[in-house]
């Protein structure tokens, strides 16, 4: 089974390299992802990982397509990919209201036809062809790399929540980038995935907090209960969305404890809720947990990394597991 690591905020930048260069040493990774949102830059951190690595490929997941142009991601995507020997896969994502208008400065609105058009002008600009792009969002005129990219073509992922999003990864992208869909619902997108990418090679792949500890798997839980109400508490899309898929009173109990401050929020993640959404627990349960969302039909699951004891220890733990 090929599995990915997300390499995150939980993690200092030492901790991301070491734990890269493990990953490396293991045939059965696929790639490195490292997200962005308010902490460490995806493509430095990549280009750093590049550079120490051999093997695995490197993902972005995600960069926002409100805070670059497609100019800069293209750049970055193929200096990505000359550093690395073509192992660089770009995640896209539209981010969210908060991030890019409170930090960014820009007005957070209709990311699906922006979406559309970055992706149109980035796949002709990592081409290393003179691209004339004359969009509603996005223009350019007489652009071409200044260096030849190793490769035609670098694959994109997109990060995909509602309908519309996953429908537009499907006819434009390489890949879609899931993250907290409960399972029963994750089985009918899959299948709606596959209907319309027949004929493509497409890959799935899935976000899944993780925290494994054969010694401590209470902790482990703990952990991933955590990160659970986190996201939940903070992210505007992913509580409506898991609101709407059975998971209204979870919802609702998490952001009135969040309000309250301190780790209170991570109590009212009910079991059900986290065996939906999240890989926890001794090995032997983590590799059974993984198992549902691989028969699902996911082709690449990125377990995202939460430590349960010091990092590495808990990253070798990980890649023991699976």
């Amino acid at each position: 089974m090929r599995v990915g690591y997300s390499l995150g905020p939980l993690l200092s930048a030492d901790e991301v390299l070491k734990c890269a260069r493990l990953a490396d040493g293991k045939e059965d990774v696929d790639s490195v992802w490292v997200p962005e949102s308010w902490g460490r830059e995806s493509f430095v951190t990549l280009g750093a990982i590049s550079q120490i690595t051999k093997k695995v490929r490197l993902g972005t997941s995600i960069v926002s397509i409100f805070s670059r142009t497609p100019a800069t991601v293209a750049m970055g995507a193929v200096t990505l990919d000359m550093l690395s020997g073509n192992r660089a896969v770009i995640g896209l994502g539209s981010s969210t209201e908060a991030i890019v208008e409170s930090w960014h400065g820009t007005k957070f609105e209709k990311p699906a036809s922006r979406m559309r058009e970055f992706v149109e002008c980035l796949n002709l600009m990592t081409s290393g062809e003179k691209v004339d792009y004359a969009g509603n969002f996005f223009r350019a005129s007489n652009f071409k790399l200044l260096n030849a990219p190793a490769r035609k073509h670098v694959p994109v992922f997109m990060a995909a929540v509602n309908k519309r999003m996953v429908s537009l990864a499907g006819e434009l992208a390489d890949g879609v980038i899931l993250y907290l869909r409960p399972l029963d619902e994750l089985k009918m997108t899959v299948a709606e995935i596959r209907q319309s990418t027949a004929g493509k090679e497409f890959e799935v792949a899935l976000s899944l907090i993780c925290a494994v500890s054969d010694s401590e798997p209470e902790k482990a839980r703990k952990r991933a209960a955590k990160t659970l109400a986190f996201y939940v508490a903070v992210g505007k899309y992913y509580s409506k969305f898991l609101a709407e898929n059975g998971f209204a009173r979870e919802v609702e109990q998490i952001r009135q404890e969040y309000r309250k401050g301190g780790d209170a929020a991570a109590g009212a993640v009910t079991d059900r809720m986290l065996d939906a959404l999240a890989v926890y627990g001794t090995g032997e349960e983590c590799r059974r947990a993984l198992l549902k969302f691989v028969n699902a039909g996911v082709t690449l699951p990125i377990m995202q990394v939460n430590p349960v004891r010091d990092a590495e220890g808990s990253f070798r733990e990980m890649l023991s597991t699976f």
